[in-house]
């Protein structure tokens, strides 16, 4: 028996697909397709899932020092004029040091953010900026499901699709 079924596409077809359909859930919460396509999304979903809840906590805080540019009350930038060594004046940016607190994960934490990186795609949300849904299921969705020991999908039947009438289901999160 194969490990994933075939779905009627070539290989590449079928990895972009689940792809896709693994990022719309871990982005929406729910998704509505074919029921065949639908089971395939859960076992991949169930399995990063499994693998953000196990590597919730494991990650350790430490003190960075770090170069950010000094702002006026508008926001605006800080410029300085410098010389350099021949001569020519010109302007930079004034920058202070301070220091930050910042997470660093563990290695077994971090090979696990990858092994998810490979099987979503990065979005964009409404204003054109970037959804790291990776963080979202390391921060958000994995400490909702700490104290669950697996089933964090549901599937449920809504009917033959008109036209084809394949069994269209709704995949969403527990």
């Amino acid at each position: 028996m194969p490990a994933h079924r075939k779905l009627g596409r070539p290989t590449d077809q079928r990895k972009a697909m689940l792809k896709g359909l693994v990022t719309s859930l871990i982005q929406h919460g729910r998704i509505e397709t074919t029921e065949t396509r639908a089971k395939e999304v859960k076992n991949i979903a169930e399995k990063l899932i499994t693998l953000a809840v196990k590597e919730c906590d494991n990650f350790t805080s430490k003190n960075v020092s770090v170069s950010v540019p000094v702002v006026d009350s508008k926001g605006r930038k800080m410029l300085k004029t410098v010389t350099s060594k021949n001569g020519n004046k010109y302007e930079v940016v004034e920058r202070e040091k301070k220091e930050e607190l910042r997470t660093v994960d563990a290695p077994s934490r971090l090979a696990a953010r990858r092994m998810v990186m490979n099987w979503v795609y990065r979005v964009k949300d409404e204003k054109g900026k970037t959804i790291s849904l990776t963080n979202k299921l390391f921060d958000e969705i994995a400490p909702k499901y700490k104290d669950r020991k697996g089933g964090y999908t549901r599937i449920y039947k809504l009917g033959p699709r008109r036209g084809d009438g394949a069994e269209v289901v709704v995949l969403e999160l527990v």
